[in-house]
């Protein structure tokens, strides 16, 4: 037969109404009470920690966000940037591209351009000629100019006028700027000024000076422009017309 555990009476009440034995059971329930006690203020702290915890989630979760979002654009301005700059850079380059410091049949050499005529005109005329184009008949300052203008002579076998005379002073040889004749390429026995020979062509083995009443192909000589991206914008002085001499 099974038996039956019946709970003991406890021996009476304590101070706090609260039953209690004489027996180690009593001490084993006291015990609990007691630990319970103790317990408590680390409950209360641990409630108060994660209060704090949780009220400072938030605001932490807010500022690494705040510093993610600054990151990210930076990074995003920064990117912005350099493709701003990788579109500088082509729109630069198709500009020198397109750019032409010379007008169109106009050859460039050494910061000028020159334009070779397909017509024949006095030394008067072209001069005329040239300075309707805001160009001057050239004036030759160097070997190496020199030699680029006579290849061209010599290419197409067609003596030309230069801006040389001395129709103002004979025997004084003066460039239509105004500027002395410091750097000269006559032809052996040139300048011979027979038959009021004042003006000066340019063949291709060297000048010879001539009546300037003949009708010669003519060179006129300007500065170049400068490109976008090469130096900056042609200058208002500098605005380069389509087309060239005739």
């Amino acid at each position: 037969m099974a038996e039956i555990c019946v709970p003991k009476e406890p021996d009476g009440l304590d101070e706090a109404g609260l039953p209690f034995w004489r027996d180690e059971e009593r001490e084993v329930f006291q015990g609990q009470r007691s630990a319970e006690k103790d317990l408590g203020p680390l409950r209360n702290l641990r409630s108060l920690t994660v209060s704090r915890i949780q009220q400072s989630l938030p605001r932490e979760t807010e500022r690494q966000g705040s510093r993610s979002l600054g990151v990210v654009s930076q990074e995003r301005l920064k990117s912005d940037l350099e493709e701003i700059h990788r579109q500088l850079a082509w729109m630069n380059a198709t500009l020198t591209g397109l750019c032409r410091p010379c007008p169109w049949n106009w050859d460039f050499f050494q910061g000028n351009c020159y334009a070779f005529s397909q017509t024949q005109r006095t030394w008067k005329a072209s001069v005329s000629a040239c300075q309707d184009m805001s160009a001057q008949l050239v004036v030759v300052n160097s070997a190496e100019e020199q030699k680029f203008l006579q290849f061209w002579n010599i290419r197409n076998d067609k003596p030309t006028w230069i801006g040389l005379t001395d129709h103002h002073n004979e025997g004084s040889w003066q460039w239509v700027d105004n500027s002395p004749l410091l750097l000269s390429f006559w032809k052996q026995g040139e300048p011979n000024s027979q038959g009021d020979e004042d003006c000066v062509e340019l063949y291709n083995d060297g000048w010879n000076d001539r009546k300037c009443s003949a009708e010669l192909f003519w060179i006129c000589e300007r500065p170049s422009g400068l490109c976008p991206g090469l130096g900056g914008p042609l200058s208002p002085t500098q605005s380069l017309p389509l087309g060239g001499p005739q």
